[in-house]
């Protein structure tokens, strides 16, 4: 109890302006902290975790996540069957499928919805996940302009066919991601860019009631998805905030009854908070990493970006900075995905650092070019973890290798711009798996894939990644992922990983049920229920009557 007060007083100074604090008139059942603006709410387009988070509730796919193991589940298709090959998959739509206004969901809404990610028009973020299907990639390249090549095909109302080039095991955790959601084709050519706000496109548990930039993300519960009875929520707000020292004051007051990232928890508390029993830690696959833009100098030399590599003490970083019990990484797939085991990586050796500095051209930094190292603040204020380690890695830099390093600091959309368009020199940067798979973080910088944003590109590295999804034997498989990660991470570097995460997220256990710990770090709001137990910690809101969990 002391310990509430206590920071509830260090907070309540905390002027809450455009923050996305409940209208007064009409309190949503369920308050939640989103972080930052979301850039799109386009399943096609959405990139970001904020963005991605609202977009699973208004949108379904096929196939979902389930909310305690993370292992795809029917969704939209009520079950699904695989040729003995491992080629082909054939998905079998409930019969109960609407839009939410009330218009039927058909197989050719599901192909139509793929191939939408697809059109190079769309220029989708996260189309490369698509490519494991028979022709996909050369229609997304425009080397195909015929879509009937691509192998995803409605065989009748009710059925969905896809062919994959080659066997991938995998395939349906991709066909559970935000992106492969089914989209209303009618309400896109009616309302063009304005379709994703109209309450009548939803596909999934929640409809979009309001979006108001910059204060929050209404939702209302859709009666007219297929499961709306398990859906125990009514009316869901979701608020862009930035600021961790906000997002607390929002929760401690009550004006908000969950946290859902540990970036918006003040790392200088984290050690009381997390004494407490609304602060929740679990393990997840996530890497906060550097990227370096490669078509710039002097980054086009892997000697230099080895270097700043070597001379960077993580470790110092986790323990100092982070402070949630987080691993220095030198690898990029995290630690504790089940049959691989990533390289060793490259160590703490600023001796190195500084050889390979000056057989770059650079002894002791000298002539190095000043350049910028790139992170993001939020609405509502900075992120000022991202910062702590701005200043943190601008100092390593200048007492091991003798070089500067001016620090900018963006808002959240114009940081992703800057990134998309190789407008930047270093960046800070982070991964969270989409399925608990190798392959989600290290087909990320492949060639071909969007979410790049390096500049870099390896044919030896791509070789790597196309031979291993088309290897069915496990070991073999393994040792491509890994040389491929070797390369990544020791040999090119185009990044750097610094740690892995370590999540924690507040919310009162004894009101707020449906929220599990899992591997990729997804909570639907969908499985979430609140039970009638009056203002508690952290949470004022009414709340819904209690229910079976599902």
């Amino acid at each position: 109890m002391f310990l509430r007060w206590q920071i509830s007083i260090l907070f309540i100074l905390v002027v809450v302006l455009g923050c996305g604090c409940v209208p007064a008139e009409q309190e949503a059942d369920i308050v939640i902290i989103n972080g930052a603006e979301p850039e799109s709410l386009d399943p096609a387009i959405a990139t970001g975790q904020p963005d991605l988070r609202v977009v699973s509730e208004i949108f379904a796919g096929l196939l979902r996540y389930d909310p305690k193991t993370a292992e795809p589940v029917p969704d939209l298709a009520s079950h699904y069957t695989v040729s003995e090959d491992g080629r082909v998959y054939r998905f079998f739509l409930r019969t109960n499928l609407v839009w939410a206004s009330g218009e039927p969901i058909t197989a050719s809404d599901v192909v139509y919805s793929w191939l939408r990610v697809l059109r190079p028009e769309t220029a989708g973020g996260y189309a490369g996940q698509l490519f494991y299907i028979e022709n996909a990639k050369d229609f997304n390249n425009g080397r195909i302009d015929d879509p009937a090549r691509v192998g995803i095909r409605a065989l009748n109302p009710a059925t969905v066919e896809v062919e994959l080039e080659k066997p991938t095991p995998f395939f349906p955790c991709i066909c559970a991601f935000p992106t492969l959601s089914v989209v209303p084709r009618s309400v896109i050519e009616k309302c063009g860019n304005k379709w994703v706000i109209q309450p009548a496109a939803a596909s999934g548990p929640y409809r979009l009631i309001q979006w108001r930039i910059n204060e929050k993300i209404r939702l209302k519960r859709n009666p007219a998805y297929w499961n709306s009875a398990g859906t125990s929520i009514e009316t869901v707000d979701m608020l862009p905030v930035g600021s961790p020292a906000t997002a607390l004051n929002l929760y401690e007051t009550g004006a908000a009854d969950v946290i859902l990232d540990k970036g918006l928890i003040p790392a200088e508390l984290l050690d009381i908070l997390l004494e407490r029993d609304d602060f929740h830690e679990f393990d997840y696959l996530g890497t906060y990493f550097i990227r370096l833009n490669v078509t710039r100098r002097p980054f086009a030399d892997p000697r230099v970006r080895r270097a700043l590599a070597l001379a960077l003490d993580k470790e110092s970083i986790v323990e100092r900075i982070t402070r949630a019990g987080e691993v220095a990484a030198r690898h990029f797939v995290p630690d504790g995905m089940a049959g691989y085991s990533p390289p060793p990586g490259l160590t703490y050796d600023p001796a190195t650092a500084r050889r390979l500095l000056a057989a770059a051209g650079y002894p002791n930094g000298e002539g190095f070019p000043e350049f910028e190292y790139m992170f993001n603040s939020a609405a509502g204020g900075a992120a000022k973890t991202h910062q702590k380690i701005a200043v943190e890695l601008k100092n390593m830099w200048k007492e091991e290798l003798g070089i500067d390093v001016t620090l900018r600091q963006l808002e959240w959309k114009a940081c992703l711009a800057a990134q998309n368009s190789l407008q930047y020199d270093a960046c800070r940067s982070s991964w969270i798996a989409d399925y608990i798979d190798p392959s989600t973080f290290l087909d990320l910088f492949t060639s071909w894939n969007r979410n790049n944003r390096t500049g870099w590109s390896s044919r030896e590295y791509d070789d790597l990644i196309a031979r291993s999804a088309q290897e069915l034997n496990h070991e073999r498989r393994v040792e491509l992922l890994r040389a491929a990660e070797t390369l990544l991470v020791c040999d090119e570097a185009p990044i750097i990983p610094l740690y892995f995460y370590k999540g924690v997220n507040a919310y009162d256990a004894n009101r707020i049920k449906g929220i599990y710990p899992n591997l990729i770090d997804r909570h639907l709001i969908s499985a979430m229920r609140v039970v009638r137990t009056g203002a508690g910690a952290g949470g004022a809101a009414s709340g819904v009557s209690d229910s079976d969990e599902h």
